[in-house]
């Protein structure tokens, strides 16, 4: 991307505490009339924020010297994350918010797997992206099923609507979804961004459903919502492993402000919705302060050039198209594959372990609730009440 990170300043941080309570509660998008990606991006950036939240309040509790400079940065990292979670359409259910929380999911992983350098890593978000896309399967199901929701009126068929690997399988004993760190001397700069976005993407998601699960009447329903939390939980495990952890505190601050500046900056790009759009590249200018004042905290206390870490120029941003055709294809070709300690693995020649065979069989004693909820369940326009009528009236 066309920015000279060694020379852009962006907007000073003593300019940026701005803020009013109209500002920051803008006119939200619509449902049906913007772009199913618009939302995309609101719930995508509402976790870079999230992420952004909670690593500077953990920096903060470990580094007495820079609780001062956290701080600042962090309440306006709050109101940018009010702002973006603020556009979020008023008659979105809580069931269509999920759904579109997994498009998310699917769409910014299918774009990370495609496009990382690291063979080892693309597998990874490869092996997690099937696992989302099967829980948008189910959760579509649930829709239908229990309100006669339609999911692809919140997809606009960007998104495919079929089972990934079951979601009945997918639960590990914990070692078994640790992965390996890449190596922070050599990774690319781009391993390190989309590792980190796809981390906090995957942590919103697990929060989410955590919070919102609860607030189900149906058994089934709060079932199927604690059975995929568990999941996301282990999202959360694979991805933050794949992080450096040898990282310094500061160096992972600094990512942190590049992914949050890269990520506004392609929100910008790609925004059709010319008000959203302003919204976008605003924040990014602030996010590129953000970025230029832990620059120099850097150069102060550790003494060191941040391009040790940071790209001078970004990667080019996420593509917020369908990514249809890959994710068929990998679906094709890695739906059977399983996790084994690091390793991604095809289980007829390497078995699973019996730690994983145990857990996922005391948790499903009784019947998966996402086996349950997608049994005979086949997506097509409309609802199956719909169908179900049509086929009497016939």
């Amino acid at each position: 991307m066309a920015v000279d990170l060694t020379r852009e300043r962006g907007i000073p941080l003593e300019k940026q505490l701005t803020f009013s309570w109209p500002d920051l509660c803008q006119l939200p998008t619509s449902k049906l009339n913007d772009d199913a990606f618009t939302r995309v991006r609101i719930i995508y950036m509402n976790g870079i924020e999230a992420e952004a939240n909670a690593f500077q309040h953990t920096l903060a509790r470990l580094n007495g010297p820079l609780r001062k400079e956290l701080a600042v940065v962090r309440r306006i990292e709050h109101f940018q994350q009010t702002m973006v979670n603020w556009l979020l359409p008023v008659d979105l259910s809580p069931i269509e918010t999920t759904i579109g929380y997994e498009q998310v999911a699917i769409e910014v992983t299918a774009h990370f797997a495609e496009h990382e350098p690291d063979p080892y890593i693309a597998q990874v978000q490869r092996f997690g992206l099937l696992e989302d896309f099967d829980h948008l399967y189910r959760f579509t199901a649930l829709a239908d099923r229990l309100y006669g929701l339609d999911g692809n009126n919140i997809l606009q068929s960007y998104t495919d609507i079929r089972p990934g690997r079951p979601t009945a399988v997918e639960h590990r004993f914990p070692l078994d979804d640790v992965r390996d760190p890449y190596d922070h001397r050599t990774a690319s700069p781009l391993t390190k961004i989309q590792g980190l976005a796809l981390m906090a993407a995957e942590q919103q998601t697990r929060n989410y459903y955590m919070n919102i699960g609860p607030t189900f009447a149906d058994p089934l329903a709060r079932q199927l919502y604690a059975e995929i939390a568990a999941i996301e939980e282990q999202h959360v495990t694979q991805y933050e492993s794949v992080l450096a952890p040898d990282e310094t505190l500061l160096e992972k601050w600094l990512l942190h402000e590049v992914v949050e500046f890269w990520s506004y900056v392609g929100c910008a790009a790609w925004e059709g919705n010319p008000r959203i759009k302003q919204i976008w590249q605003r924040l990014a200018d602030q996010e590129l302060g953000h970025l230029n004042f832990v620059m120099d905290l850097f150069r102060k206390l550790e003494k060191r050039d941040p391009f040790e870490v940071i790209p001078t120029s970004l990667p080019e941003p996420i593509e917020y198209k369908a990514h249809r055709e890959f994710v068929r294809n990998v679906l094709r070709d890695e739906v059977h594959l399983r996790a084994v300690g690091s390793r991604i693995v095809d289980p007829a020649t390497t078995p699973e372990t019996p730690e994983t065979l145990a857990y996922r069989a005391q948790l499903n004693i009784n019947g998966s609730p996402s086996e349950i909820t997608g049994a005979g369940y086949t997506w097509r326009p409309g609802t199956e009440l719909v169908h179900d009528i049509q086929g009497r009236a016939k």
